[in-house]
């Protein structure tokens, strides 16, 4: 491999879009981040400008290989990782969006998901797409889309409408709307996706009134699907963020695990080649495709996990950046008696519950700050071990450690306390940024750039490895404490 390769990871996030650069090591040679806004244009809404994520993609882009011109150097791919679920529709002769962004947080469809329960159409829907009805996912969006911008549905049925979730958009864009494509792990997020077939599914197009001809097509996760016209570089990886983690974690084999903490926080297992039902309220998603073979993966999303932090800054106001809790929360040896279920938006995965509301538990007249950021921090790395547990009841077999990345995964006194609940150990790569990286080796098989899986696991590295330590007796005390405060919660 020649010395100043590399591989380009477009890493476009809900609050931000950055480019890293990759060099054969898997070492971080630059990164560029720019953030973008969100619009809130009615409760439960939420939105971005199309033109403002790829103009912000667009910058960080150009400003890494930038950084890169004062050595003799080549970019060998562009892989994509981004924010699922959020959907856009354009036109496909003009380019120019229809409507805003609808972000994968917009809860403005509850109503029409809450009517096709009504109907009875859960198990049809979930037999098909390994997903819950939820806004959460594309299909009503585009739906909302089509019944609520004056005269889309008409262009949409003439065939003049494009949809994508946020890869297609870039790609579109790159390409300069030469290639309309996706890859089947942000396909199994549209809920218009059968994840047997690995194709668009008649059945649910008709249900959601989407017609054939907006749909991009569906690709591997790893191959060359188009070069961008500016540099005529590959376009050769495409992974939604979770699935792009996970694979950046190379959780490769059957019951491997990984935990993202960011401002939720996502568990996936991977469940090899064949989906798997879950009997636990998990999700089931496609993986990724590589070749001809097919992975699949079990996902448990926490909604509230490094926003309960924000929550202690801004909220109440206890800290002062995000960066002092853990300082705070290790001044006292435990959480003092106090249990913090951080649902504030919810209770996610496995129990569902969005009517669930954020509770304090066991508080007295000792109970200190150092406490209840301590039981904040305690909330993040129990949700995880629920999830943990719904997982090893649907695989049948427990877990032999986790890995994680995120954010919150730099909180030592967090990562010792979820090896101590969970009883394996927790491991943290060497490159906290997995998700960018997953696409950068997603890229970078499909170029040559890495020749096989092998070389891959070679460039992955653990930094820190946490071991339970904790007393048995201590760790089925602040479980039972917490299976107590889920059940008042909910």
């Amino acid at each position: 491999m020649k010395e100043n390769a590399y591989i380009l990871a477009l890493d476009q996030g809900t609050t931000s879009s950055r480019a890293i650069v990759f060099d054969h090591e898997g070492n971080i040679v630059i990164t560029s981040q720019k953030e973008f806004p969100q619009y809130f244009p009615k409760p439960g809404w939420v939105e971005q400008k199309p033109v403002e994520i790829w103009s912000s993609q667009s910058a960080v882009m150009a400003e890494a290989i930038a950084s890169l011109w004062d050595s003799d150097f080549k970019i060998c791919g562009i892989g994509i990782s981004n924010q699922r679920e959020t959907t856009i529709v354009w036109d496909a002769v003009t380019g120019k969006p229809v409507y805003n962004a609808i972000v994968w947080q917009d809860r403005r469809t509850t109503s029409l998901c809450d009517e096709l329960k009504r109907q009875g159409l859960s198990d049809m829907i979930r037999e098909k797409t390994g997903l819950l009805i939820d806004p959460y996912f594309s299909a009503t969006k585009v739906k909302w889309i089509l019944d609520n911008v004056p005269g889309a549905r008409e262009r949409a049925e003439k065939g003049r409408l494009r949809f994508g979730t946020v890869d297609s958009w870039l790609i579109w864009n790159l390409t300069k709307g030469m290639v309309h494509v996706t890859d089947v792990s942000n396909a199994s997020r549209t809920l218009l996706f059968n994840i047997h077939t690995l194709d668009w599914d008649a059945d649910l197009l008709k249900l959601f009134g989407v017609p054939a001809s907006m749909l991009p097509r569906v690709a591997s996760s790893s191959e060359i699907y188009g070069y961008n016209t500016r540099a005529q570089v590959p376009i050769a990886g495409i992974a939604g963020d979770q699935q792009a983690a996970l694979f950046g974690q190379m959780c490769l084999e059957p019951g491997s695990v990984k935990c993202t903490y960011g401002t939720g926080s996502f568990l996936l297992m991977n469940s090899g080649p064949k989906p798997m039902a879950s009997q636990n309220n998990l999700l089931t998603t496609v993986a990724w495709k590589i070749g001809e073979r097919v992975d699949y993966a079990l996902e448990g999303s926490i909604f509230v996990a490094g926003s309960v932090v924000q929550w202690l800054r801004d909220g109440l106001g206890i800290i002062r950046s995000s960066d002092e809790v853990e300082a705070l929360a290790a001044s006292v040896p435990d959480a003092g008696g106090v249990v913090f279920v951080p649902a504030l938006t919810g209770l996610g995965a496995p129990w569902w519950n969005a009517d669930a509301r954020g509770s304090l538990y066991g508080i007295t007249r000792g109970t200190t700050a150092a406490h209840i950021a301590r039981a904040a921090l305690d909330g993040i790395a129990f949700q995880t071990m629920d999830i943990v547990a719904a997982m090893e009841k649907d695989a049948g077999v427990p877990l032999q450690n986790l890995k994680v990345d995120g954010g919150a995964a730099r909180n030592n006194l967090l990562m010792q306390f979820q090896a101590d609940l969970l009883g394996v150990d927790v491991v943290r790569p060497s490159t906290t940024e997995t998700t960018a990286m997953g696409a950068a080796f997603l890229a970078g098989l499909a170029t040559g750039f890495w020749s096989d899986i092998d070389e891959l696991k070679a460039v992955w590295q653990a930094e820190r490895c946490f071991k339970p330590t904790m007393p048995p007796d201590t760790v089925a005390a602040a479980k039972a404490a917490w299976s107590d405060a889920i059940r008042r919660t909910l």
